[in-house]
This record gives structure tokens, sequence and C-alpha cells, in this order.
């Protein structure tokens, strides 16, 4: 056997934290920011940073291992600090640290960067057994809300953003290390929360569903600005970012309100006629995406379905 080769890695050293741990950086690669693979840093500490500030935040609510919220602030920091306007999925959010680092990241420089943060809402197994017990199921109100998402995340998100428990108490506590100011005061930032529901696809296809999916358009535009809550009386209707058409008989006058806001990022277009569809997109700016509403899930579901 061949001995094994050791890695070597070349650090920058930028000198010194608040807390007395070196900050350094990777020369031996095309990007520098590249964290090393260890940090011993006295604000990753998990227990203080983790579990003490969630105290902080949702008292008497417990949640196993979170991490420390500037350790995952630090980690952010590596990859969107010059791009403050990216998008971060959170795909396994549990208690909304992630979250959390984004505001933080915000406040200090401004930023507009976004959080999607994704989670079920998974009740402990200890807790499973003692609401069976009480003869509750999953889907009962007083199930659900003690599911990770309704107990911990959600509270979690508003008490940072608000400044305030679930109890609405001023949060004790001050943020330290690089930014330092009053739990209580709380983030210039807004949240909203969703629910995943099952569509059956004929309520979609006509048309029937569009209240409940409505966020999701609003979404894929990028979450800013007005969104279209309900299926437009006109045939069509344009919002900040992007515009609905529900008529196509309507397509001419839908098309220079698009052209006329200028800020428009995708039009939905409802309708199964895949040539009409071809017709309104050329019509459409070029900085515009024309998206056939509705084909992708139906057409996810019949292949999901074996069809």
């Amino acid at each position: 056997m061949e001995p094994t080769k050791k890695s070597s890695l070349k650090l920058t050293n930028h000198g010194r934290a608040e807390d007395g741990s070196l900050v350094a950086s990777r020369v031996d690669s095309e990007d520098s920011r590249i964290a090393p693979t260890q940090w011993k840093i006295a604000s990753h500490n998990a227990s203080e940073h983790g579990s003490g500030l969630l105290e902080s935040f949702i008292p008497r609510r417990k949640f196993p291992f979170p991490k420390s919220l500037y350790a995952v602030e630090d980690t952010l920091r590596f990859y969107v600090a010059d791009k403050k306007e990216a998008i971060v999925l959170d795909f396994f959010s549990g208690s909304g640290t992630t979250a959390h680092a984004v505001m933080r990241l915000n406040r200090q420089d401004g930023g507009r960067r976004q959080c999607i943060s994704i989670t079920n809402n998974e009740v402990a197994a200890d807790e499973q057994a003692a609401l069976h017990k009480a003869g509750l199921r999953p889907g009962d109100v007083d199930w659900e809300k003690w599911g990770i998402c309704d107990y911990i995340t959600k509270p979690r998100i508003a008490a940072a953003i608000t400044g305030k428990t679930p109890e609405g108490k001023d949060i004790e506590g001050t943020y330290n290390f690089t930014d330092k100011f009053l739990m209580a005061e709380g983030f210039k930032e807004n949240a909203e929360f969703f629910t995943l529901t099952y569509e059956t696809p004929v309520t979609v296809s006509h048309n029937r569903a569009f209240e409940r999916i409505a966020p999701l358009l609003w979404m894929r535009a990028g979450s800013e600005g007005r969104r279209i809550e309900t299926i437009p009386a006109l045939g069509w209707e344009v919002a900040d970012t992007y515009g609905l058409l529900t008529d196509l008989d309507r397509s001419t006058a839908f098309c220079d309100a698009v052209d006329a806001k200028g800020t428009i990022r995708i039009a939905y277009i409802v309708t199964d006629d895949d040539r009409r569809f071809q017709a309104v997109a050329r019509h459409l700016p070029g900085t515009v995406e024309p998206v056939r509403l509705y084909e992708s899930y139906l057409t996810n579901f019949r292949f999901s379905m074996g069809r």
C-alpha cells in the first residue's frame, strides 16, 4: 500500500477577533472565502448561542441541538457577504437559525437578502405517545400545535423580527460579536408562513385552486411587491414583478401592460393550447419569462401516477 499523502492547508492571518480567536482565510483555493474545516471560536458555542439564545426568544420551548446563531451567520458571510440580494434556501430549517442569521447580515450592510425556510411539522416521539393517549391524531389542531414548525420555527422567527416572545414580553439580552444591539429591538424584516397542501389535478386544471397557489406565483417572481390574490375580473392583471393572463382574448392589452410596466419578470399564462401560449409569448418583451400556468403541475402529477 502506498503511504497516505497528507493534505496541506495554507491560511492568511488577518489578526484576531474580539474573543481572541484567529481570523484567517484560505489561500490555496480559487475562492479565498472558503473556510477551513474546523473553527474553534467562542461565538460558535452551541450551548450558549444556540440553546441559550433560543430560550430567550421562545422561553420554555425545547429544541434538540440548535446551532449557534453566530456560527451560521459567519458561514453565510463567506458566500453572501457581497450578494445583498441573495436568496438563501434552508430546506431543513429546524429552529429557524438560518433565517435569523440572514436578518443579522441584512442589518449589518443594508442588504435585502431573503431566506426561504422549509420544515415539516413533526411532533417529537415522546410527545406523540402522550397525544395518542389523549385520543389525538396527526392533523388535529391540538396535535399540530406541538409540531416543530408551529411550536418552534415560526415563533422563533416571529420573535426575532418583533423583539418580543410569544407571550408578548420584550426579549431579554443583547446580540454580541459582529453587531451588538438589544434583542428587543428586533429587525426591519417581514415574514410570511405557508402550509403545503395537496390540490387535485381536476381542481387545478379548472382554475379553482388559484387563491391557494397565488403565493407560489409571487414567490417565483421574487417575493417582492404586490401579490395577485384572486383571478382577475378583466381576464388579466399586472403586479410589480409578474403578470397573470387568464383570458387569452385579452392578450393584447395584457402584453401592452407588461411592456409599459417595465419591471415584470414573469408572465403566467393560463391555457391548455400550446399554440396560443406560444403566440402570446412572442408578443411579450424579451426580458419577460412566459410560463404556461398549471402545465408543470399537471404533467408532474401524471408522471408520478405512472400515466
